[in-house]
């Protein structure tokens, strides 16, 4: 059996337990997945230069899952537009069962090698592209057929699980492998597994988009104005930059067309 799939001792009781002896335990099992992605930095550290390679050379990003981990992939590929102001097809996240999957539970679709193949071979991969297959058990068959595919036609391939030797482990140019262990519901991988892929998710896209150039110190320079909320929040960022007044900050967003990166390269900063 493998490591999520098995029983947690700490568990066992836990119908019996106060409601805060049961949120202390959830608790340190999701501190356990933040230790799990400190074992695993060094293949995140290969994935993120990977991922920042195949954007230098205009290649793009794709997420598969099944399940919790199609859609957290989903969530992350979703949030990169309007944080980096990359293009919707730049980082994309696809599920099993297509959109339906996203908000209603569609597990069998985990099942078909062969949907995996074709819904990653509708998006024409180039050889620039790259692949992250997510899976927690590294055994999803969905997942499989869309890697395998994408090497076939010369792609990166990245694996996200959390049990080590799995046919994904294995299969993938680079295996990001978080070791959780069992959960605090057997076989609820959604709790600490997801929190752990959901960490690593979270490195891949932001350390790929500070490497080419999105990011100017800590600040998001190339948010898009499209609501209140974001032009005031450029404005705060063009405030900080230049330490200059709100009307001044205001006044240069509007002189270089809302572009941030092009203000700091006309201004000297």
């Amino acid at each position: 059996m493998i490591k999520t799939e098995m029983r947690n001792p700490l568990s066992i009781n836990i119908e019996k337990m106060s409601t805060k002896e049961m949120l202390e335990l959830i608790q340190k099992e999701n501190e356990n997945a933040v230790k799990a992605v400190d074992m695993a930095i060094e293949q995140i550290e290969k994935a993120c230069d990977a991922i920042t390679k195949a954007f230098e050379k205009g290649g793009r990003l794709f997420y598969i899952g099944c399940g919790t981990s199609g859609r957290l992939g989903i969530l992350d590929a979703v949030e990169c537009p309007p944080t980096y102001g990359i293009s919707q097809d730049q980082i994309v996240g696809i599920i099993a069962g297509g959109r339906d999957s996203v908000f209603k539970a569609n597990e069998n679709k985990e099942d078909s090698y062969i949907d995996g193949k074709n819904d990653i071979r509708s998006y024409s991969l180039s050889k620039n592209d790259i692949v992250v297959g997510i899976s927690v058990s590294g055994n999803a068959k969905y997942v499989q057929g869309a890697l395998e595919y994408a090497k076939s036609l010369g792609c990166m391939t990245i694996g996200l699980t959390s049990n080590s030797g799995s046919v994904i482990d294995i299969l993938s140019d680079i295996s990001i492998v978080t070791d959780t262990g069992a959960e605090v519901i057997s076989g609820s991988t959604r709790m600490k597994a997801g929190t752990a892929h959901k960490i690593v998710l979270n490195m891949l896209s932001t350390c790929s988009m500070i490497k080419t150039g999105k990011v100017y110190e800590n600040l998001m320079i190339n948010v898009k104005p499209v609501n209140e909320k974001l032009k005031n929040r450029m404005i705060n960022i063009v405030m900080q930059i230049f330490t200059c007044t709100d009307d001044k900050a205001k006044d240069s967003l509007i002189k270089y067309d809302w572009n941030i990166r092009h203000m700091i390269d006309n201004e000297g900063k």
